[in-house]
This record gives structure tokens, sequence and C-alpha cells, in this order.
């Protein structure tokens, strides 16, 4: 009985920290980053950037104009190995909510900057030579108070 009423109190009390713990963080959420993780193909990531230029790129500045994003960069580096990324392609939302229910705004964008399905298509087939997406996560910001 004594037992069971130490660990009751122990898990109150672990439960109240918690509760504390997360009123007195140092921190607040900050904005989303949604990240593509690419690893370029070698001796195509200049290529690869130029590509990203004229759809990649015109994509998330339509984006920015209709403020479905707050902004977005490329990184590019070298790889640490021979599975290691290259480049990241970061976009940057306001927060979750933001990222949804704009499907029609999203498909509306691509039609106008890059075209049809069938283009669409053939821009995909293209990047394949110049690059892997190794991976994509979404990670948010921290911001200290």
């Amino acid at each position: 009985m004594k037992t069971t009423f130490k660990i009751i109190v122990l898990l109150i009390a672990l439960m109240a920290g918690t509760t504390a713990y997360s009123q007195d963080r140092v921190y607040k959420d900050g904005s989303v980053w949604d990240l593509s993780i690419i690893k370029t193909t070698t001796g195509m990531g200049d290529s690869y950037i130029t590509n990203l230029k004229s759809t990649w790129k015109a994509v998330q500045d339509e984006a920015l104009k209709q403020g479905l994003i707050l902004s977005y960069k490329i990184l590019a580096g070298s790889s640490a190995n021979e599975d290691d990324f290259d480049m990241l392609l970061m976009v940057e939302y306001k927060n979750l909510a933001s990222m949804e229910n704009n499907d029609d705004k999203w498909d509306a964008i691509y039609k106008k900057v890059v075209g049809d399905q069938t283009t669409m298509e053939k821009l995909r087939d293209s990047r394949v030579n110049m690059r892997t997406i190794l991976g994509e996560k979404l990670m948010r910001e921290v911001v200290y108070k």
C-alpha cells in the first residue's frame, strides 16, 4: 500500500514538473521549415542549380507573393561521404496550420509557372540524372524568449 502511494505521489510530482517545465520554457515555437535533402550527381551540381532557377525558384517566388510561404533558401556544400547530401532546398512557413488546405493554390502556381501535367513529368524526368532526393523533413525553428 505504501509503495502504491509513493508511486502515485511520484507520478503526480512528475506531471506537475512537466507542466511547470513547459510553462517555464526559455524558447517559443518559431516558423516551420520544409527541407528537401538532395544529393546531386557528380558534376551536376551547377546544372541542377540552374535547372531549379527557372522552375523551383519561380514557384517559390509566386508562393511568396501570394503569402503561402515566408521565405526559401537553397544551401549547397560538399558531401561528408559518398552517401551524404550536398544540397538543401528550404521553404519557410509561418506555422504548420499555414501549410494546410492550400492545394488548389499550389496547383495553380505550378500550372502557371511549370505548365500542364505532361510538362511537369518531363521536368521531373530531366532532373532524375542530376540528383537523388534522400528525404524530406519538417523542422520547427526554436526562438529564444
